[in-house]
């Protein structure tokens, strides 16, 4: 392998955590009491629409706003979904607490192969959480589906990527990424090699990845 790809959230950065931070501030800030329930409720809702957009039936801009307006709407609540959209976002990318072991991954690899990050989000907050991080200096580029104008998993996405990838060859590149429907089926289908980093033991189901991690220390073995 030369390149890697690395997708973001539950990958590299702890999207849970930032999720749970992001929302309890902004539930908070719109006069709502964010439970245990409440914030559990909404990351199913935020799940739900970002898998509707992977299969094209909505777009980034409807699953902004449409997430909220399902939670006011399931709370009897009558709020300006606009601006808890706005607020979210703007906690969301002060959140950039890391997976384990993910800095120590990255820089054991990068005087070695060229990374990349490759995610589906919004660019704004994708960028700040990044730069946040400090695991922007390992990667030679970052490329986010709202800059790119497609989604993991369309084939659309990754050739657009590989276009941008200086000597891009097809046969020395791997995605290492945690989902099956975005990243590990959109890369299958862009003809590279997959890692599906599986920290929960899930099983792959009809989707079959090259390569399997539990952990990202075992990457940096199995590389």
């Amino acid at each position: 392998m030369q390149t890697i790809l690395f997708d973001l959230d539950d990958t590299l950065l702890d999207f849970r955590a930032a999720e749970r931070a992001a929302i309890t501030v902004t539930l908070r800030a719109a006069g709502v009491e964010p439970t245990p329930e409440t914030i559990r409720r909404y990351s199913e809702i935020n799940a739900s629409q970002w898998r509707l957009l992977e299969q094209g039936q909505i777009t980034r801009e409807t699953l902004t706003v449409r997430r909220f307006e399902l939670l006011c709407g399931e709370l009897g609540l009558v709020r300006d979904c606009q601006q808890i959209q706005a607020d979210y976002e703007r906690q969301l990318g002060r959140q950039a607490q890391l997976i384990p072991g993910a800095r120590e991954a990255l820089a054991a690899l990068a005087p070695y192969y060229d990374l990349y990050a490759a995610t589906n989000g919004t660019a704004a907050v994708q960028e700040s959480r990044l730069a946040a991080s400090g695991l922007l200096p390992y990667f030679r580029d970052v490329f986010i589906s709202q800059r790119i104008g497609f989604d993991k998993p369309q084939r659309e996405f990754f050739e657009r990527c590989f276009a941008q990838i200086p000597g891009f060859r097809r046969k020395q590149t791997m995605l290492v990424g945690d989902s099956l429907s975005s990243d590990i089926a959109g890369g299958r289908q862009a003809g590279i090699c997959t890692c599906w980093y599986n920290p929960y033991r899930q099983q792959a189901g009809a989707v079959r990845p090259d390569y399997e991690i539990a952990s990202l220390d075992e990457l940096v073995a199995l590389l």
